[in-house]
């Protein structure tokens, strides 16, 4: 969002009904009120979308990582229209075609025994249930999870959370422990090469895990590849190695694929990038792309067997909505007849990677790229030898000026981006032209420049 210009306040009154209604009504999330200024959305198709005044943006957030048709996907819009015409909305103890279609259809691509769904309105409740679920099945209270991570707002779901957001709501659930998880570019256990990172963030973790008592640990849940604090993509073997304490200790794996899964990694789900079967995924955002809230959690068919003779402990009133298990049906299957999830990997290899890897040479503000799919981030720094972040950790005002001018020249340039912290993340919709493409990044690296102003000499 742009901030407020020091404007007189009459000038309120030239601005539209919809925008004097926003900013006398809505709170806006994670946003002091009086210092942002929302832009008007007046409507939006493909990878683009423009406001009231016909300004157009080409899409590089995918919104928030959940567009991943892109938008007014012409198969989406048409079954929400039909659903809508046969059936709104039931009560989740009754069965529909929708929704048992959309948790057939979902258990199909997912890993191992995972075949059975929980549903529900987006990725932070589905934590809360998986949570629940790994609590129940183990009878253990301990959760771990790790510091740079984000789970959702809810209760739980932002206890669990790693990033600052969480400082707020503390403190919180009980019973959760914070571990540290592999991010070779700035290692916490000073490895110098991708194998050292691997073993010693297994062996920080085993060590964690034998000071709390596995034995009281229900769960340990991670993002497969973190998503909003930097797309941080483990080295290969470190999921292995934590399904693998996991089961040494009976302990639940729950895999966050709320941001990363349905094709954003260029696989159904981001963690089947290293074949590694969980017991539980959560999952949201790209599963029918947000054009109605939906999510929910993927359950092993050995721990969903516990509720044949005992009740599920959770409900929600909106659970398998009709309308948002249609556009998941819908969604699915565009992912299968356009080939979105190869597609994906495809643009990440051939067009994304390389053209970031170009910009890293061309800008000394860019310290290291990394990303799997369509799902990449640019992590800029002020100092390559001491990798310095171009901002300070959770920056605001003035500190976070640097990056506040970056994203300006990139919608300036007419592409609206993702920050956060330190780094551009580059996460279009995955069905987005690959001449846009190309466009996008060209603006981005025209919009370096900026950023390029503010290394040290």
């Amino acid at each position: 969002m742009n901030r407020i210009d020091d404007a007189p306040a009459a000038a309120a009154h030239d601005r539209s009904a919809a925008w004097r209604d926003d900013r006398r009504h809505v709170l806006h999330s994670w946003s002091a009120q009086a210092q942002i200024d929302p832009v008007v959305v007046a409507g939006a198709q493909g990878a683009w979308f423009w406001d009231e005044h016909g300004t157009r943006w080409l899409d590089f957030s995918s919104q928030l990582v959940n567009v991943n048709l892109g938008h007014q996907h012409p198969a989406l819009v048409e079954a929400i229209r039909e659903q809508a015409a046969t059936l709104c909305t039931i009560a989740p103890y009754h069965a529909n075609a929708a929704t048992a279609q959309a948790a057939r259809m979902i258990a199909e691509v997912a890993p191992g025994d995972l075949d059975r769904v929980f549903f529900t309105n987006g990725g932070a409740e589905a934590v809360e249930n998986a949570v629940r679920i790994a609590r129940q099945h183990t009878g253990r209270n301990k959760l771990l999870a790790m510091y740079r991570s984000y789970h959702g707002a809810t209760a739980g779901a932002i206890t669990l959370t790693g990033d600052p957001r969480r400082w707020n709501a503390e403190p919180g659930l009980p019973g959760v422990v914070r571990f540290w998880g592999p991010y070779a570019y700035r290692s916490a256990f000073y490895a110098q090469t991708p194998e050292q990172e691997c073993e010693r963030a297994l062996a920080h973790l085993q060590q964690t895990l034998e000071l709390e008592g596995a034995h009281t640990v229900a769960a340990i849940l991670l993002e497969s590849v973190v998503g909003g604090n930097g797309i941080l993509v483990p080295p290969d073997g470190y999921l292995r190695g934590v399904r693998e304490l996991c089961d040494r200790h009976g302990i639940v794996l729950i895999a966050d694929e709320v941001m990363a899964g349905f094709g954003r990694c260029g696989e159904w789900f981001a963690i089947d990038h290293w074949g590694v079967v969980p017991d539980l995924i959560t999952f949201a955002k790209g599963v029918n792309c947000g054009y109605v809230p939906l999510g929910g959690v993927i359950v092993s068919e050995r721990i969903a067997q516990a509720y044949q003779q005992r009740p599920f402990p959770g409900g929600l009133t909106y659970s398998g909505h009709p309308l948002a298990c249609a556009a998941a049906v819908a969604c699915i299957g565009v992912y299968r007849s356009e080939g979105l999830i190869e597609r994906a990997r495809r643009i990440g290899a051939d067009i994304i990677g390389p053209a970031l890897a170009a910009m890293a040479e061309r800008h000394a503000s860019v310290g290291e790229v990394r990303g799997l799919g369509a799902f990449w981030a640019i992590e800029l720094v002020s100092d390559r030898a001491s990798r310095e972040p171009l901002v300070p950790f959770n920056a605001g005002g003035a500190a976070n000026a640097p990056m506040a001018e970056l994203v300006a020249a990139c919608k300036r340039g007419g592409v609206w981006p993702f920050a956060a912290g330190n780094r551009l993340h580059i996460v279009p919709p995955l069905n987005i032209g690959e001449d846009e493409l190309r466009h996008g990044l060209a603006v981005i690296d025209e919009a370096l420049a900026v950023a390029d102003r503010y290394v040290a000499d």
